[in-house]
């Protein structure tokens, strides 16, 4: 008689695992579904003013994760991760404008670099690889600090490579813009794109370095006297979201079709912060809402501003209205409910 093997039985090591993929996916799943049925929703409408809106609204999802990834779960308020964008969006460029616009725009790149057609899939990894690299590096003295510090001294970065790169004239035509960037981020591309973003993000938050980086940041000298060591979690943190901030930097170019440095610079950092703060500043679901609600809002005050016609009268905001209400929004939810939209609150995630 042979014995038989419960199939309701498993090892413990195939039970953990499966415990492991279900905490992935279905916090992800509960974020990406729903931006799915919107894109389908809006793809069906055929309004291609509504897919563009949506498309650059999915490309702040992406970056406004790779925020989350860092500021979540170390508590470090960071001012300089457009940098990472920044850095992301031109060495796409280097790789996929045009010939003739590079030779134009970018006459000193390197010969090698300046006739090589890279597949566009692949330039956006490598350049998003470039900006996670840049992040290790920078992380490496950074990430030795801490509280207001740290965000001073991002803050800082975020200078210096602008300065730098406005004065890069032969690699990335100073102050000038660069135009003839292949426009082939779509609504679905930049869907996938977040897609990829939201589950970068949610791995890193239920892995043991998420954890680990949260206990640094509910207490550090308890955390310390455990073991962890808090500037290994943070650079790992750091490096991570660097890489996905570099590859909404590459989303955006290549939405625009054109990129300067400019785009990448004070404004970016503070509405991608304030769509973070609006959210809820420790939570993924937190910084895709306030992508989402921000992005929306922004976008109704901009109709307003354009001018609505009712009956023989043309209604107008003000030029600057759409910041003005996003600073009292901001205010709002900092003195009402500082923890943000969503709170702590994690969708799918099991407590």
């Amino acid at each position: 008689m042979t014995d038989s093997v419960d199939p309701r039985r498993s090892s413990p090591a195939a039970a953990a695992s499966l415990l492991w993929i279900g905490r992935v996916a279905r916090p992800s799943a509960a974020l990406i579904v729903p931006l799915l049925v919107l894109c389908i929703i809006i793809a069906l409408t055929g309004a291609p003013r509504l897919e563009s809106i949506m498309t650059e609204a999915l490309i702040y999802v992406v970056l406004v994760a790779g925020l989350s990834i860092f500021i979540g779960n170390s508590g470090i308020v960071s001012f300089g991760h457009v940098t990472f964008a920044l850095i992301g969006a031109y060495a796409s460029a280097w790789q996929t404008c045009c010939g003739p616009m590079r030779l134009i725009f970018m006459p000193e790149l390197p010969v090698w670099m300046a006739t090589a057609q890279v597949p566009l899939g692949l330039a956006a990894l490598l350049a998003a690889t470039l900006a996670g690299f840049v992040a290790l590096i920078l992380g490496v003295a950074l990430m030795r600090l801490s509280g207001t510090a740290a965000s001073i001294a991002l803050l800082s970065v975020l200078f210096v490579f602008k300065t730098a790169y406005e004065n890069w004239d032969g690699w990335t035509a100073g102050q000038s813009a660069i135009v003839g960037l292949p426009t082939y981020v779509t609504l679905w591309v930049a869907l996938g794109a977040a897609a990829v973003a939201i589950l970068i993000a949610t791995l890193y938050r239920v892995s043991s370095y998420g954890l680990r980086l949260r206990a640094v940041r509910e207490d550090e000298a308890a955390a310390r006297a455990s073991g962890v060591n808090a500037w290994t979690q943070k650079l790992v943190a750091f490096t991570i979201s660097g890489f996905v901030a570099g590859l909404g930097g590459v989303l955006y170019g290549h939405f625009l079709g054109t990129i300067s440095v400019s785009m990448f610079w004070l404004d970016m950092t503070f509405l991608t912060l304030a769509m973070l703060v609006v959210g809820g500043l420790r939570s993924l679901t937190g910084a895709v809402v306030g992508a989402l609600f921000v992005a929306a809002l922004r976008e109704c005050i901009q109709v307003f501003e354009r001018g609505i016609s009712v009956g023989d009268n043309l209604l107008q905001a003000p030029e600057g209205t759409r910041e003005i209400v996003l600073a009292i929004v901001l205010l709002s939810i900092l003195i009402f409910r500082p923890q943000g939209l969503v709170g702590e609150l994690e969708v799918g995630e099991r407590r």
